[in-house]
């Protein structure tokens, strides 16, 4: 069975207070979007397997999430053994979400080709001790996203048919560096009430607090979110803590896009 983990994009970053547990409470509102990449998994006679191809991906295979998603299961449920083959499109460290959504799908795989039975809530379990925000990929649905990012409310928000560009300077953004630079506060806007308005109304307005710190730190980020601007995008900002910087328009932005070869772009229509 082959399905295509796709990414997501942050509407608004909103930090408000630090736990007692290390991590922050946030609001958030996830969107998913259509840049994809590609999980197979496979019953096998043999021993388990798991390997990669596309983007190189550090670590050892053992220590991935699509892996350590197959042990989850594996604890509950008498899994057979699985030939199981990412080939990685999504830029890693880019606040995409694209190793969360990996680790989500590769739950949903194995639920269906094994028929587990496990409902919606109880793949969302599995999927939040994995990872904070590896939950939201099981429904993969527009939510307002609070406490830690695994704690959905739905939000009345609906993008379809506009044009979607996201931009990834080739540079990684680890999440403690991105975390250690900010200062959590309780937001002076709702976040909820403000997506309800027009997409005209957000630049400014829906901010991601992570810009604040590391647009000073790395240029290129506020450059790219002009670069966007001045393309015609309607709103421009970046996504999770970073790098990924992306611009919502109305119709097709001109074309050829004005970014470096290096850079990773990804467009299309939401």
């Amino acid at each position: 069975m082959i399905q295509f983990p796709n990414a997501k994009i942050n509407l608004g970053l909103q930090l408000v207070e630090k736990r007692p547990d290390g991590f922050h409470n946030l609001l958030s509102c996830f969107y998913p979007v259509g840049w994809t990449d590609a999980l197979e998994i496979l019953p096998t006679e043999g021993e388990a397997s798991f390997t990669l191809s596309g983007l190189p991906v550090p670590g050892a295979p053992t220590a991935n999430l699509c892996w350590k998603a197959y042990q989850l299961l594996r604890r509950d449920f008498a899994l057979p053994a699985i030939q199981m083959h990412l080939h990685k499109v999504i830029p890693m460290g880019a606040g995409l979400g694209g190793g969360s959504a990996d680790a989500a799908f590769t739950l949903k795989i194995l639920n269906q080709l094994f028929a587990l039975q496990l409902t919606e809530e109880a793949l969302e379990d599995y999927a939040r001790q994995l990872g904070s925000d590896c939950a939201f990929f099981i429904r993969n649905q527009p939510v307002l996203a609070v406490e830690k990012g695994d704690v959905f409310e739905t939000v009345p928000l609906d993008l379809v048919g506009w044009h979607l560009v996201l931009v990834y300077p080739n540079l990684v953004i680890s999440t403690a560096e991105a975390y250690a630079g900010v200062s959590p506060r309780f937001p002076e806007n709702d976040l909820k009430t403000m997506l309800a308005q027009e997409v005209a109304t957000w630049r400014d307005r829906v901010v991601n607090d992570f810009e604040h710190s590391l647009f000073p730190k790395y240029p290129v980020l506020g450059q790219v979110k002009a670069q966007l601007y001045e393309m015609g995008a309607v709103y421009a900002s970046m996504s999770g803590s970073g790098s990924t910087m992306y611009g919502l328009f109305k119709a097709a932005p001109p074309q050829p896009l004005p970014f470096p070869a290096e850079y990773s772009v990804w467009q299309g229509i939401l």
